[in-house]
C-alpha cells in the first residue's frame, strides 16, 4: 500500500497504483531466467517505468493529453509483454491475475483522466466560426 496522501482526482492515484504495480513488477523481474532477463525483462522493465515518468509529467503539463496518451499506449505494451512472460512461465499464473488487474485498473484510471482532460479542453476552445 503506498504511503502518499492522494487528492480527489485520477492523476495522482494512477500515479500511485502505477509506483506500486511497478514496484511489484521489478523484483519479479529479477527472478526472470537468464535467457529472458535481458530482453523481455528489460523491456518490461522500461515499460513500467516509462509509463509512471510519463503520468509523472503529465501531472505537471499544461497539455496532459499527448503524454497520457503514450502511457496509455505504453501501457498496453506492458500488458502484452506481462501476458508473454505468463505464456513463457517466467511468472505464474496468479501473479499474472494480479498483474492483468492492476495494469487494466491504471488503464482505466488513464483513460478517465484522458477523458477529463478532453472534456475540460472543449469547455475552453472557442465555438467554431460561422461560415
Amino acid at each position: 500500500m503506498a504511503l502518499y496522501m492522494t487528492r480527489a482526482t485520477d492523476e495522482i492515484s494512477v500515479i500511485v497504483k502505477t509506483y506500486d504495480f511497478t514496484l511489484w513488477l521489478l523484483p519479479h523481474i529479477a527472478k526472470f531466467s537468464r535467457d529472458h532477463r535481458f530482453t523481455l525483462g528489460n523491456r518490461l522493465e522500461e515499460g513500467a517505468l516509462d509509463v509512471m515518468e510519463l503520468l509523472v509529467a503529465a501531472s505537471y503539463a499544461s497539455d496532459k493529453r499527448p503524454l497520457l496518451q503514450q502511457a496509455n499506449t505504453r501501457l498496453n505494451r506492458v500488458r502484452y509483454l506481462v501476458r508473454l512472460s505468463k505464456d513463457l512461465r517466467l511468472i505464474n499464473v496468479k501473479q499474472y491475475e494480479f498483474a492483468a488487474r492492476a495494469i487494466d485498473g491504471i488503464g482505466v484510471e488513464i483513460g478517465g483522466w484522458l477523458k477529463q482532460q478532453s472534456t475540460r479542453r472543449g469547455n475552453h476552445e472557442a465555438p467554431p466560426a460561422s461560415v
